[in-house]
């Protein structure tokens, strides 16, 4: 795993190389810092600030992928033009694209019975933030004793297995946090593989470049999507390991901060450079 900003040169030059840009980026962790309670998660308005920047480029597409609620992460992001993929990419909305997983209509009645039980068992543990997302749960536990921290697994669990689940429902862990969604076929992998046939349109020869930003387990999927692609760039934001399928890698959501500002500023370069080449191109045609 290289760190990104010490490899920027070898990166730029697939960028530059790129006839499209497609920028994914997860939020919590990588453009706001994680915070004790989600709601109170802000990004800088710096950050935002690029973000406008960069989806005003001709050559870019942007996106923003979170196990938030799409709602909630368009309200957190605000900005017009852009992806959302919400729930992990259950509910995809943005330009040229509409969708939401079929199979939500199918689970929301249990959904809605293991929401009340879980609510119910989980009121009792001190310091427990339930993230109800409509069709997900989180299920925060950083403030919990660390005694206790084996009790909510517990009751999720418990409160899962009292009702006919059938093995629709699943859950999975994160950075002090439990998600309990459909036990579907379905991840921030797939969601971009279908942002990625809807934005570069003619597959692997369209010169599309994916780059994938996340700091989680969840984004795992997602690195591994873009590195089957065959040419993609996937960053780990945090601290280095060998787990981790990323190629590159940024400590903090200031490092996120820093590696936008040098792409950019080097994105309005190679913008510049192609409306040259084109006035060029139609001077010596003309």
């Amino acid at each position: 795993m290289e760190y990104l900003l010490i490899a920027w040169p070898k990166v730029l030059e697939q960028i530059q190389k790129a006839k499209q840009v497609l920028l994914l980026i997860d939020f919590d962790g990588t453009l706001a810092p994680i915070v004790e309670r989600p709601e109170l998660a802000e990004m800088p308005e710096r950050t935002r600030g690029l973000l406008k920047e960069l989806s005003t480029q001709s050559h870019f597409a942007l996106g923003i992928i979170s196990g938030r609620a799409k709602e909630d992460l368009k309200r957190k992001v605000g900005l017009d033009g852009v992806i959302y993929a919400g729930n992990h990419g259950f509910e995809i909305e943005g330009p040229g694209i509409n969708f939401v997983n079929p199979v939500v209509s199918e689970v929301r009645p249990l959904f809605g019975t293991i929401k009340q039980i879980l609510f119910s068992n989980l009121e009792v543990i001190k310091g427990v933030t339930i993230e109800d997302k409509g069709i997900t749960l989180s299920i925060h536990y950083r403030q919990v004793d660390a005694g206790k921290t084996k009790d909510v697994k517990t009751m999720i669990e418990s409160g899962i297995n009292c009702v006919s689940s059938r093995g629709l429902i699943k859950v999975i862990s994160g950075k002090k946090v439990y998600e309990v969604k459909p036990a579907v076929n379905w991840d921030k992998g797939k969601a971009i593989r279908l942002i990625i046939k809807n934005v570069g349109k003619g597959g692997r020869k369209s010169g599309l470049l994916p780059i994938y930003l996340g700091d989680d387990i969840s984004d795992e999927d997602a690195f591994q999507t873009i590195e089957k692609y065959g040419r993609g760039i996937t960053v780990h934001v945090g601290e280095p390991h060998s787990i981790s399928l990323a190629r590159y890698f940024l400590r903090s959501p200031d490092e996120v901060y820093s590696f936008l500002t040098r792409l950019k500023d080097d994105a309005q370069k190679i913008s510049l450079q192609r409306r040259s080449d084109q006035h060029s191109d139609g001077l010596s045609t003309s």
